[in-house]
């Protein structure tokens, strides 16, 4: 029997989450306030214990955040082209999960500027923001920073970086004030 489209798209995606859950070398640093440098070999840091990922603490349950950033994003303009709720799908299964959702949102006036730098930054976009609960029932909410992501493509020099990191700074902030 084939998969239908949705199927199709929600497997690809939880195999990319795989994919990129599998390479993570995490460390034990919480940053509130990221700051952005590139080492000798173009990574881009913002102060995270992940390259290229921009967290932050927030206050609220993980499924009222993931509403509050669906909401904001909307109302900043931004289609929300799917939220993907892991721990349901994990429960379905019979597998133990924390709390941990991705929403792909973005807009093609922030990401179109980016895949016209590098066709390449498109396997990026739409941008995703996880939010997630920790061991110590801490709620967190990630994304990879744009500034990551140009210098993973080797454009880095872009002029899409800035507005776009402004503006997700922006959701971000309105997303920590329940």
């Amino acid at each position: 029997m084939p998969f239908a489209p949705k199927r199709w798209l929600t497997l690809a995606l939880c195999l990319t989450a795989l994919g990129v859950a599998g390479g993570v070398n995490a460390q034990s640093t919480e940053t509130t306030e990221p700051t952005t440098s590139v080492d000798a070999a173009g990574d881009v840091s913002r102060g995270d214990d992940v390259a290229g990922l921009i967290r932050t603490p927030v206050d609220g349950r993980v499924h009222e955040v993931a509403g509050r950033f669906v909401t904001a994003a909307r109302q900043s303009g931004l289609t929300v082209f799917a939220r993907i709720d892991h721990r349901q799908a994990a429960i379905s299964r019979d597998l133990a999960l924390l709390p941990n959702e991705v929403i792909l949102f973005g807009s093609a006036r922030g990401g179109t500027p980016m895949m016209q730098c590098a066709a390449t930054a498109g396997i990026d976009l739409p941008m995703k923001a996880l939010v997630w609960q920790d061991d110590d029932g801490q709620t967190w909410l990630g994304y990879n920073d744009p500034a990551w992501i140009a210098a993973r493509h080797g454009i880095a020099d872009c002029d899409a970086v800035a507005p776009l990191q402004q503006s997700l700074d922006a959701l971000v902030e309105t997303v920590k004030a329940p």
